[in-house]
């Protein structure tokens, strides 16, 4: 999703981004360092408060009168131990060697650390530490506290007892300061997001600005017009070379430009000879047709002759006026005859667009002696010429030719059906059947079937066919009877 941000935003929404994390980073890691520093502090405390209880111990066993053993400690400490206390200002407790309670510098005990009896973990842990010292770190309703565990030795240094000294962390003051420090932290680093978010508008705008404009010019272009070139004042380096690589690129579209136009004019001055020469050559050979067919049937003694050189005399014109438009209207830069809609029958046409075939097996079939349209003469029966002539040409080596050519009327549409039970199109061929130029013979150019789909789709009709490969094709036209 942020990739398909526009480059001004990526750049406004990375500082903003990156300004926030920086503030989270940096209040993560005051908060670690006030942390460990608190741990620091109490560690230090505990260990300072332990010495000076330790000193006062081992001062109060020098200046007794009583033995230096297990046994009297309770006796030597009676009195001792809360003035020690007192002085310092540090609770403790002290144990025999098996870590049971002996004497302790509280009247009462509230925690359950200061029991009568220290757990046999801690003895172990006292007993094989190399300092002969044990921290305990727990913590009960909320409160963090610490216990240190040390041995009480006497003039040979053998140990007679356990100094146990609870430490309580009372952190209500760090973490007042804490939270003063995060608020003032807080307030930096708001007005630091505020001074981002402008900063981090203009510096987009800034440099999304060039960009803009390279962008805006770049839409502007058009390969049929002159463009302009690109200047920018004060532009960066980067910048500069886009809009230097632009302008070059500007050159050498003019370039481009004409000879490619000089180059598409030539291209379509020989589509068009390739096409005018098709268009021609389609009337030229029912001419043909007619002519060998009328030389084989000329009887002079036939009483219907005048009425047979009448009809092949009606053909030879048609195709003639055909070539005609055809000339006329390459002469107005390759532009097919325009249309000439009629109204006409079109059962009528198509059979005389069949007349100028001899192929015995070619039948057509009509429910209807009359089917009324408005179309062009000329293009229908070129449509259906053209789809007649590619039927015969897919049976060459069939056994039993047929093609049937049937015309029906579906509501508001006629609909001519031209079917043969020829070699078929192969399935790799048939999104590729009405393309210009695409043809599977040796010969001719392609550009029947584009032809016929042209001048079917410019009446708003259709053209289908399904086909089956060596059991023939069928091909469907539909044109409206009247032009939406």
């Amino acid at each position: 999703m942020f990739k398909n941000l526009a480059l001004r935003t990526r750049i406004f929404v990375t500082m903003i981004v990156l300004v926030i994390i920086s503030s989270v980073l940096i209040a993560g890691v005051t908060f670690y360092q006030y942390r460990e520093q608190t741990k620091d502090y109490h560690k230090l405390r505990l260990a300072k408060k332990e010495d000076q209880v330790k000193q006062s111990v081992n001062f109060a066993l020098k200046k007794t009168t009583y033995p230096q053993t297990t046994a009297y400690l309770g006796l030597i400490f009676k009195d001792e131990i809360y003035q020690i206390s007192d002085v310092l200002s540090a609770p403790f407790n002290l144990y025999d060697l098996d870590g049971n309670l002996i004497k302790s510098s509280r009247p009462q005990f509230e925690i359950d650390l200061s029991s009568n009896c220290l757990d046999v973990n801690i003895l172990n842990q006292l007993e094989f530490s190399a300092e002969k010292r044990y921290v305990e770190r727990n913590s009960t309703v909320g409160d963090q506290y610490q216990a240190s565990y040390t041995f009480i030795t006497d003039k040979k240094f053998k140990p007679i007892g356990i100094l146990g000294m609870p430490y309580y962390e009372d952190n209500t003051f760090y973490d007042r300061e804490l939270r003063e420090i995060f608020i003032r932290l807080g307030t930096v680093c708001f007005l630091m997001l505020l001074v981002a978010v402008a900063l981090a508008y203009f510096i987009s705008k800034y440099i999304t600005r060039s960009l803009e404009k390279v962008s805006s010019m770049m839409n502007k272009t058009d390969l049929t017009k002159r463009n302009k070139k690109i200047f920018i004042k004060d532009h960066s380096s980067e910048i500069g070379k886009l809009v230097a690589s632009y302008n070059a690129m500007i050159d050498e579209l003019e370039q481009s430009a004409t000879k490619l136009a000089r180059s598409e004019r030539e291209q379509a001055w020989r589509e068009m000879a390739k096409q005018v020469a098709h268009e021609i050559k389609n009337p030229l050979t029912p001419m043909r047709l007619s002519v060998q067919s009328f030389q084989r049937k000329f009887d002079i003694n036939d009483p219907d002759i005048h009425k047979k050189v009448t009809e092949y005399s009606k053909t030879l014109i048609q195709q003639i006026d055909t070539m005609t438009n055809i000339a006329s209207a390459f002469s107005n830069f390759a532009k097919m005859p325009a249309q000439q809609n009629e109204t006409l029958n079109v059962v009528e046409i198509v059979k005389l667009a069949l007349d100028i075939f001899t192929e015995d097996y070619i039948h057509f079939i009509s429910d209807e002696e009359k089917i009324i349209a408005k179309l062009d003469r000329t293009q229908l029966i070129r449509v259906v010429t053209n789809l007649v002539k590619n039927a015969i040409q897919a049976l060459p080596e069939t056994t039993s030719p047929r093609i049937l050519v049937s015309v029906a009327s579906e509501e508001d549409q006629v609909k001519i059906t031209i079917a043969d039970n020829g070699v078929g199109i192969e399935d790799e061929f048939r999104d590729k059947i009405f393309e210009p130029k695409f043809t599977t013979k040796s010969s001719g150019m392609g550009l029947g079937l584009g032809m016929v789909k042209n001048i079917v789709e410019s009446y708003k009709g259709s053209i289908n066919f399904t086909s089956q490969a060596q059991k023939g094709t069928v091909f469907t036209v539909r044109f409206p009877k009247e032009m939406p």
